[in-house]
């Protein structure tokens, strides 16, 4: 029998939904169960679904966001009233529920997704579905007729909690109606050896209509029945047959059997992966019983074959009791094509027969949750602080993508946990005391409380805290005496300026304190090294640019030095010369990927910044390592410029111009903002940052791919000079002839390529993507991720003013319509165009930077009134701004 896996989920879906039962037995247990009516009213009470007897509950205990809807009065008609309500989440990116469950028990869970137009809009929207921090599947509603559908995962949770998220991915809010946890009789059942099993069909071969589930099946699987009428004759039994060999299948599933019609005949059954590749790995489970009394000449006894191979050679079911055959490995079809077969063999007078089977496919969930200690420690001092933070959902530390605001996480072994190591929550509102919370973060290296209300003393805790390096008090109203033993700690920088009534009487403190505060936002920018091609802030900004631009007579390409007196040649440094140029690191200016950075000086005179290495980050050794390889070989005007570095045992430090400036993205929100915009930042940003990152795709050798393009890696000079920073992830590009390099998925959520976020396909079109945004960011001086808007990622917002069609509503209002509407057009169409969903139709940056240079002439050209020129691109655009081109992170 050939199946079709769209059909057979949507009568699945339906008869999950709308079949009635025969009867109800009398109730089984539902201890253990979790039966979620979404989006029900908070005070509603548990009730009993009138065709299952299982209760149904309010989710608002368990989700701390979302919406609630319920489907069109005509949908609920066709549904049990589980059903009809929904929750929809209209923000944030990663929404989650949290269930409690009993850590190292197998359970069904089950969720459903019913779209019932509740908006009134028609549009079926489509969303990714986590389980903990892994992808279980891409929700598409559009693809179902009735804009419905399930997934069902037997999984075994590895910690006291579950977590089912869904991730807006820019094609509609996410929904869900239900949700459904189920734990399994038997533990020892639906063994993989790797990944979890994810339902494909569930079948009991029978001529009834019936769809079975709970009470029936006390694990509340749901059986479908299937009958082929032209291959197969049904057996029935009224006789007890006994089900319990752990998978415990219901009495009324095995009660059927079918046989082939024609007694010598096989039975067979096909299936094809329509929509999974036709690698998928699967598991199946046959079920047998012998449901016929047969005579002492009688005799049934068959081999079975999956895709032809045997599993058994000479089975004979046992008289009325279940037995179930699987493999102890998964297997795999033959370009997706399935088929089992039962054929008789020469020793037997009846024909085959089968009463049931189950087929999962494997989902492999690689990715381990945040350590469990850390988990709880985050989330205690979550509830201290009543912090309610939209992006605090879910896992803490992955996928990085959806990273909690104010963390960062290390994770140097992709067979361990991440570790929380960096917290910040400056300017955070925070009142009372210090939380106690905070010393179960055994491995925090970095902690900043600055800018808030706490009171109270300093507790001594933080001096137990082994791997603590850096603590910024500064900014509340703490009091009391600083603990000695948190003064004495070797290596710990204690910054504490700004609590008038916190009492410091120890010789020491001269040394734990920094003479000026510790900027709220980090700077990872000041440290980076050499820099991309961010080219964006140019955008928007230079439209509003009067002034003439300097000719620039050097060739883009060139690789002349630095400006910077200091870039003589490239030294290299001892730890204690390092000591002595930042003035035993006395004053920070910010935070790096990995490291410190402290403010020094070379020869008294020039002014550096000096990116120190945490002795206890594996992962920032490697990027440290990366970049010097890369600034060794690779020196540009517009990129930071390395003046040297120190590798001196376990102390490692590079050493870069000095940038007084700070980043690009501090002063588009900062209070100079207009001013400096207008002089400074908008040419220099334009005339520097395309350039280098054009000079790094096409004129380095091998091509470098920068892999963190964002507003933050351009970093200003004290003349506003921007260029390019931070190499510490980037690649070399592919050899001659080939498209692209494989590798794990690296850089900031908001900037990231989607198409590389899917595929693990890295090539230089992902560095336009996030230029793109930038472009973007610059023009609107919008923020990338902002959950007060409409559309909450700004390349969607974008889409959505572009097709209302007014250019003021997307440019920022500070530069009070002063621009020519023109080129504005023409950069936001160009930066629209670097956001294809499809790399091989964006932009390159030789392009990109052509483009560029003729908005910037129409702009300079004008003469005190907008020429409202419609000019097409020189690039293919998209046009279809309706198109969400919304990244997979958020």
């Amino acid at each position: 029998m050939e199946a079709n896996p769209q059909a057979l989920r949507l009568c699945v879906l339906i008869c999950i939904n709308f079949s009635s039962f025969l009867h109800i037995i009398e109730a089984q247990d539902q201890n253990g169960f979790i039966s979620l009516d979404c989006g029900s009213p908070p005070n509603e009470h548990p009730y009993n679904d009138v065709q299952t007897g299982l209760t149904f509950s309010t989710d608002n205990a368990f989700v701390q966001t979302g919406k609630t809807g319920k489907v069109q009065e005509e949908i609920e008609s066709l549904f049990p009233k589980p059903v009809w309500n929904l929750r929809y989440f209209p923000d944030g990116i990663r929404n989650c529920y949290t269930l409690n469950v009993t850590q190292g028990t197998k359970y069904l869970i089950r969720a459903l997704f019913v779209y019932g137009n509740y908006d009134g809009l028609n549009e079926y929207p489509g969303f990714d579905l986590y389980i903990g921090p892994n992808l279980l599947e891409t929700i598409n509603l559009g693809l179902w007729g009735t804009g419905g559908m399930f997934e069902e995962i037997i999984h075994k949770p590895i910690s006291k909690s579950l977590q089912v998220c869904l991730v807006n991915t820019g094609t509609g809010y996410p929904i869900i109606n239900t949700l459904e946890l189920r734990p399994l009789e038997n533990n020892s059942t639906y063994n993989t050896q790797s990944g979890s099993l994810r339902h494909f069909r569930r079948n009991y071969f029978s001529t009834a209509s019936r769809t079975v589930r709970y009470p029936s099946d006390v694990s509340d699987r749901v059986w479908i029945p299937n009958f082929d009428e032209k291959k197969w004759t049904e057996v029935t039994t009224n006789l007890s047959v006994n089900t319990s060999n752990g998978y415990n299948p219901p009495q009324f599933v095995m009660a059927s059997a079918s046989t082939p019609i024609s007694a010598f005949a096989p039975w067979n059954f096909t299936w094809t992966w329509l929509l999974t590749p036709s690698t998928t790995q699967f598991y199946i489970y046959m079920h047998f019983a012998e449901i016929q009394s047969l005579q002492a000449n009688e005799t049934r006894e068959f081999s079975v074959l999956v895709n032809g191979d045997p599993m058994y050679e000479r089975y004979s079911p046992k008289p009325f009791s279940i037995e179930t055959l699987s493999y102890f490995t998964p297997q795999q079809c033959d370009q997706g094509n399935c088929t089992v077969e039962l054929l008789r063999t020469s020793k037997s007078t009846l024909p085959p027969l089968i009463n049931a089977f189950e087929i999962y496919t494997v989902i492999d969930l690689p990715l381990l949750e945040t350590k469990q200690d850390d988990v709880l420690a985050i989330k205690s001092i979550q509830n201290t602080y009543s912090l309610s933070r939209i992006s605090w959902q879910g896992d803490p530390c992955v996928p990085i993508e959806f990273l909690w605001d104010g963390l960062n996480c290390a994770n140097s072994n992709a067979s361990e946990p991440p570790i929380i190591t960096y917290l910040n929550l400056s300017s955070s509102q925070l009142k009372g005391i210090i939380a106690p919370g905070i010393q179960n973060l055994t491995n925090l290296k970095e902690l900043d409380l600055s800018n808030n209300n706490l009171t109270g003393g300093v507790p001594e805790f933080l001096a137990g805290m082994k791997s603590l390096l850096v603590i910024n008090l500064s900014g509340n109203n703490l009091n009391g005496s600083i603990p000695q033993a948190l003064l004495r700690k070797k290596g710990l920088k204690l910054i504490r300026d700004g609590n008038p009534d916190l009492i410091c009487a120890d010789e020491l403190c001269a040394n734990k304190s920094v003479g000026s505060k510790k900027k709220n936002s980090v700077v990872p920018v000041v440290v980076s090294v050499v820099v991309l091609v961010v080219l964006g802030f140019a955008l928007a900004f230079f439209f509003v640019l009067r002034k003439k631009r300097t000719p620039n007579s050097a060739d883009p390409r060139t690789t002349g030095s630095s400006v910077l007196a200091i870039m003589t040649k490239n030294r290299r440094f001892t730890y204690s010369e390092v000591v002595t140029m930042t003035n035993n690191f006395e004053r920070i200016l910010g935070k790096g990927g990995f490291g410190m950075v402290y403010h020094g000086t070379v020869n008294s005179t020039e002014q550096v910044a000096v990116k120190l290495l945490s002795h206890s980050s594996s992962q920032g050794y490697k990027e440290f390592k990366a970049e010097v390889e890369l600034l060794l070989r690779v020196h540009h005007k517009n990129l930071v410029s390395l003046v040297g570095y120190c590798d001196e045992g376990e102390n490692l430090a590079l050493i870069y111009e000095y940038m007084a400036n700070g980043d690009l993205r501090e002063h588009m929100s900062g209070k100079y903002y207009e001013f400096l915009q207008i002089p400074y930042l908008c040419m220099v940003t334009y005339e520097n940052c395309p350039i280098g990152l054009e000079y790094l795709h096409n004129g380095c050798k091998p091509p470098m791919i920068h892999r963190d393009v964002k507003t933050t890696n351009i970093l200003l000079n004290e003349h506003f000079q921007a260029k390019l920073a931070d190499f510490g992830l980037s690649r070399s590009f592919p050899v001659e002839g080939e498209t692209h390099v494989s590798t794990v998925v690296a850089g900031t959520p908001g900037y990231l390529d989607p198409e590389y976020y899917r595929t693990n396909w890295l090539n230089e079109k992902s560095d336009v993507y996030s230029f793109g945004i930038v472009l973007l960011e610059i023009i609107t001086n919008q923020p990338v991720i902002n959950q007060n808007r409409e559309n909450p990622y700004i390349a969607e917002w974008v889409g959505l003013m572009l097709r209302e069609g007014d250019i003021q509503k997307i440019v920022d209002p500070k530069l009070h319509g002063d621009y020519d509407s023109g080129s504005v057009w023409r950069a936001v169409e160009l930066a629209m165009s670097c956001l294809n969903p499809l790399s091989a139709r964006r932009p390159t940056m030789s392009q990109v930077v052509t483009e560029l240079n003729e908005c910037l002439a129409y702009e300079n050209s004008r003469e005190g009134t907008s020429q409202n020129m419609n000019s097409q691109s020189s690039i293919e655009v998209s046009m279809n701004f309706g198109i969400r081109t919304t990244p997979d992170v958020c």
